[in-house]
């Protein structure tokens, strides 16, 4: 999901003897929920502003580069959703078959539309984004070197991020309220256990494979409950476990249509399982020979574990389409809709458009929508959560 256009696109740079450059992006958020609040302290409507700009510095011919990026959002009822992060401060030096970065940076892998399980370098930013695309900046140093066999990139990760949380009076949030401040780790080093990661990625002909090795502080914590039911004084503490998972993603390019797969094994002290994503997306261009393209997706989720707060997809299929207006203002819109096979009741639903309204103005119109009837289904928390989200974007 995501369909927002490269920022270079959308805004102007300006350069200090041609080593500096600054731009950035500013937005005004509105939430619309559309059912009364689970709790009697969340709101119906959700005002937030956000201010993200960057700073590119090049010297060295352009053989080095830092980048700052720097993230705050400033919420009206919700105390855990105003935050400010540093999603990027990173040094990178480049040579002909190698690179080498260090800092606070942002990694992804991964090429699956709904989810992608083999992304775990960096921690989600869950207070900013319901569909988890939102990531907080990951403390790092990294190298990559490239070969005719393809790129191998290692990565040492000295501290760990804890996942946000919605608060009390936000929405998308657990029955019991999660206690931000006092997470529970497995290792004895806590936030300073030091993970580590390697990954292979090729490009062979049609198609582009990557396989990684993790190993280090689970991004995914278990939720322990902390407090009285007697009292109706419940709290949930995120409980970090330590964690090694092989990954692999693959992306066959067969003409008009893209297959895609991840898959993982994630082994811990407390389980050992295996999760897959897969499926294809097929490109009309030029459809009853207008200017729109569309774009028809389908995929299957699976993983052994059973339901739970981070595990929803067990046996789901994604079904979705994208609708690409190929015009001047580069619009675009996706929808998307997954079914639990397992159960007719629960499924979920989502409507993500954007499209430029001038060079430096830009709007963004997403909708989720959730069903599930049983207290033990993932989604129950969020049942009376749908909602709309208008952004109108500055970009500087």
């Amino acid at each position: 999901m995501g369909l927002l256009l490269a920022s270079g696109l959308l805004s102007q740079s300006y350069s200090v003897n041609a080593e500096v450059e600054y731009s950035g992006v500013f937005t005004v958020e509105q939430r619309f929920f559309l059912q009364d609040a689970a709790f009697p302290e969340q709101a119906r409507a959700q005002t937030s502003l956000t201010v993200t700009p960057e700073v590119f510095y090049d010297w060295n011919d352009g053989y080095d580069r830092i980048t700052f990026k720097p993230f705050m959002r400033i919420d009206q009822y919700d105390d855990e959703r105003t935050h400010a992060d540093i999603r990027e401060l990173m040094w990178l030096h480049a040579a002909d078959s190698y690179e080498f970065k260090a800092g606070i940076g942002k990694v992804f892998w991964g090429q699956t539309e709904s989810l992608h399980l083999v992304d775990v370098i960096n921690q989600t930013d869950a207070v900013e984004r319901v569909d988890g695309e939102e990531k907080l900046g990951q403390p790092m140093v990294s190298a990559s070197y490239l070969m005719e066999s393809g790129a191998i990139s290692v990565f040492v990760m000295p501290y760990f991020r804890e996942r946000t949380f919605a608060g009390e009076e936000g929405r998308l949030r657990p029955l019991a309220p999660i206690n931000n401040d006092n997470a529970v780790y497995e290792s004895e080093d806590e936030q300073q256990n030091i993970d580590y990661a390697i990954r292979w990625q090729q490009t062979l002909g049609d198609w582009e494979v990557g396989l990684s090795y993790f190993d280090g502080t689970n991004r995914e914590p278990l939720l322990l409950v902390d407090g009285a039911i007697e009292t109706n004084d419940l709290l949930l503490r995120p409980y970090y476990q330590q964690m090694q998972q092989v990954g692999a993603d693959l992306l066959w390019v067969n003409g008009a249509m893209l297959y895609k797969l991840e898959a993982i094994h994630r082994k811990t002290d407390l389980q050992s399982f295996y999760a897959a994503v897969g499926g294809f997306e097929y490109t009309t261009v030029g459809i009853f020979d207008s200017v729109y393209d569309i774009g028809w997706l389908m995929e299957y989720q699976y993983d052994e574990r059973d339901n739970s707060f981070f595990a929803p997809a067990q046996n789901d299929l994604m079904v979705g389409l994208r609708w690409v207006w190929n015009d001047p203002d580069g619009t675009q819109v996706l929808f998307g809709y997954v079914q639990d096979l397992d159960d007719t009741n629960t499924y979920s639903g989502f409507v993500e458009a954007s499209s430029r309204m001038t060079d430096n103005w830009k709007f963004t119109i997403n909708g989720y929508f959730f069903s599930a009837d049983s207290p033990t289904d993932p989604y129950y928390f969020v049942r009376r959560d749908d909602h709309i989200e208008i952004n109108v974007e500055f970009f500087f």
